[in-house]
């Protein structure tokens, strides 16, 4: 037992950057939906105890929170390093592609799936930085090819764009069963 001479040396760890904030942000989530886990779920009388509809969500829940907790001791007892809020603005910059397909969820109603799809297509290979004529080309059969394989061939449920409507009725109905 000499081999922890203190509680910060048991919980002592290496440090990675953005550690404390991960924990502090993991620690908070995790008692938040432990906070909600008796909305969410019921507690029925006359239900042995594992059979409860509770039981496994609070359990684990529960170990989320006591190893979140952990965690965060963990990172408050290491040495503090530099770079912590460049990696949280790291992990906001990841968010931009979230924001990249609310928009095209959004656009798709509008102007339909297949055009939808080639803009987004053609707009994200620009954006990570294909510039060339070429790669726009290729961005834009990608979003052809994937239009036919979920529209056309898989028979996906996409709802049709309010472009079509400007179509006349024979084109329409061809847009909106395959495009």
């Amino acid at each position: 037992m000499d081999r922890f001479k203190t509680f910060q040396d048991m919980f002592k760890r290496y440090r990675r950057p953005g550690d404390i904030v991960f924990s502090v942000v993991f620690l908070v989530f995790s008692l938040f939906m432990l906070s909600q886990i008796g909305e969410q779920t019921v507690w029925k009388k006359g239900t042995k105890l594992f059979a409860q509809p509770s039981f496994w969500p609070a359990v684990s829940l529960g170990f989320m929170s006591f190893f979140a907790i952990l965690h965060l001791i963990g990172s408050a007892c290491s040495p503090r390093i530099e770079g912590r809020w460049s990696e949280v603005l790291l992990w906001f910059r990841s968010l931009e592609y979230v924001a990249w397909f609310l928009v095209y969820v959004a656009a798709v109603p509008v102007i339909g799936y297949l055009l939808a799809t080639i803009i987004f297509a053609v707009l994200l290979s620009f954006r990570l930085g294909y510039f060339s004529l070429k790669m726009g080309l290729i961005a834009a059969l990608t979003g052809i090819i994937v239009v036919l394989l979920f529209k056309t061939f898989l028979q996906v449920k996409v709802p049709g764009g309010q472009i079509y409507e400007y179509l006349p009725d024979g084109w329409r109905s061809f847009m909106l069963i395959y495009f």
